[in-house]
């Protein structure tokens, strides 16, 4: 008995650690699995033929056409009561535009904060830290409210400019700026470059993966941003994008469930792909900005 006790006290101290490595790996892909399901469920819908959206079969008894056809795709990038690509180019350009303006303003903010002193300059960002706690929700009624006065109804501007105030990109430029060494600063500052020649020649290379992570959280928070798009376009708004134009498949007796996701799945495509090339930019800008040493 005791010998037996040792061997499996030795078989334990040799393969705890490649058991304990395995259920990690296993718990993992179960995980994933889990949250691909809605993407699976999308992708597998919209192949299925008009009707059959909301069945539960995934393999068809007899041949794939029974079940499957490629027409949802076919018939949503040639029907001329949605115009598909018009909607992608208006999805284009509003994430694009936000993204580039949203991330100049954190960036020059974030120098403002990181390199200046002026008054009440870390009470101010005390101030911007907290409104991070403030549920986005709550500025959707006063936004809506100026939007109106200002009569950007169904404008970029509408959707666009309440979007380019970021605190968190504010946040995560200005611990990338800290972490950059003074003296580069200081020698900058000796040969008589000024902000400007500071902001593009010495913080933006060292910045970079910082200033690409938050382009791409944006691109991709103003791709999706489905609620505010919805809001601020009415049904014959020249800027509807690609969320609200999808929504159009739904109607008040009845959901076109195949060509709605097919729909989204030519939208998740560009999106998806930037991200698979990109992730390893947004990792290490996040990891760059957001510990201090």
């Amino acid at each position: 008995m005791k010998e037996l006790k040792k061997s499996l006290k030795l078989w334990w101290e040799k393969y705890s650690i490649k058991l304990r490595r395995l259920l990690l790996w296993l718990v993992l892909a179960a995980l994933a699995m889990f949250a691909l399901l809605p993407l699976f469920w999308m992708f597998i819908t919209a192949f299925k033929k008009e009707g059959l959206g909301l069945q539960t079969e995934i393999i068809p008894k007899g041949s794939l056409s029974e079940l499957y056809t490629l027409s949802n795709f076919t018939a949503i990038l040639a029907d001329k009561d949605f115009p598909f690509f018009r909607f992608l180019l208006n999805s284009t350009i509003v994430a694009g535009s936000a993204a580039i303006v949203s991330s100049a303003i954190c960036f020059m903010s974030a120098y403002a904060f990181a390199r200046k002193n002026f008054p009440g300059k870390e009470f101010i960002y005390g101030l911007l830290m907290a409104s991070m706690m403030v549920p986005g929700m709550i500025f959707m009624v006063p936004q809506f409210a100026l939007i109106t006065q200002f009569g950007w109804m169904n404008s970029w501007q509408g959707l666009v400019i309440p979007h380019t105030a970021n605190v968190f990109g504010i946040f995560l430029l200005r611990q990338a700026i800290e972490r950059i060494p003074k003296s580069l600063f200081e020698a900058a500052e000796v040969d008589g470059a000024s902000d400007w020649q500071i902001m593009f020649l010495v913080i933006v290379p060292l910045s970079s993966p910082v200033l690409l992570t938050l382009f791409l959280l944006t691109f991709l928070g103003q791709w999706s941003n489905f609620l505010w798009q919805l809001i601020v376009n009415t049904p014959d708004s020249p800027w509807i994008t690609l969320p609200v134009g999808i929504s159009l498949f739904k109607g008040q007796y009845s959901i076109a469930w195949e060509k709605m996701m097919a729909a989204s799945v030519i939208s998740v495509l560009p999106v998806l792909l930037l991200f698979i090339f990109l992730q390893r930019y947004i990792i290490s800008g996040l990891t760059q900005g957001g510990v201090k040493e």
